[in-house]
């Protein structure tokens, strides 16, 4: 970005505003922003003129601002709003509930990500061992798929309990990021048709 302050005076397009609305409703889908802030921080966006107008509705969010000038236009930027923050690995973590689930979730992606991994192993032998082998007996793959499967929950610790409660997890933040998502996309409708009234 450069520091000319002419530059920084360019007026944004209505395009280029509702990019940067479509970001912040990434933030606030991730949690990120309350409905409250994400209501004050709309209403700044959409009535941004400038880039330095914008700025204040992303202080505080990963990657700021998603709109730079170069060479006196402006061009969006595309942040990754809705990846979560990476907690350092050197920091040992404190023994809380909150700890606890997002070890939980760690451990449900791995093994959820080993488990389709595994599948797909098991499909491409049996199909090796059933049509380029041409074995009879490549059915014996499927069946040790289950103590194959067993191997990665076996080593993560992870129960049986551990699954269901995963499960219920991704179930509930699915429908919590559908209903925020739902509820800055009506939002950004409300500013595209200029009707910034707070709707109850």
């Amino acid at each position: 970005m450069t520091d000319d302050s002419r530059s920084e005076d360019i007026l944004l397009s209505d395009d280029e505003r509702l990019h940067a609305l479509n970001v912040l409703g990434e933030h606030y889908a991730a949690g990120r922003l309350d409905s409250s802030e994400f209501y004050d921080r709309s209403g700044w966006v959409a009535q941004a003129r400038t880039l330095p107008d914008a700025r204040p509705a992303f202080a505080g969010l990963p990657g700021g601002v998603p709109l730079e000038i170069t060479d006196g236009h402006v061009h969006v930027v595309d942040t990754p709003a809705s990846v979560p923050a990476v907690r350092r690995s050197d920091v040992p973590a404190p023994a809380d509930p909150d700890t606890e689930l997002a070890s939980l979730r760690q451990r449900g992606r791995t093994v959820e990500s080993l488990d389709w991994i595994i599948i797909g192993i098991t499909l491409m032998t049996f199909l090796v061992l059933q049509m380029i082998v041409d074995w009879d007996y490549a059915w014996v793959v499927w069946p040790s798929l289950i103590v194959t499967l067993s191997v990665p929950r076996m080593i993560l610790g992870f129960s049986d309990e551990d699954e269901e409660i995963y499960d219920e997890l991704k179930e509930s933040e699915a429908d919590e990021r559908k209903a925020r998502l739902r509820e800055a996309a009506d939002r950004i409708r409300q500013l595209e048709s200029g009707d910034d009234t707070r709707g109850k």
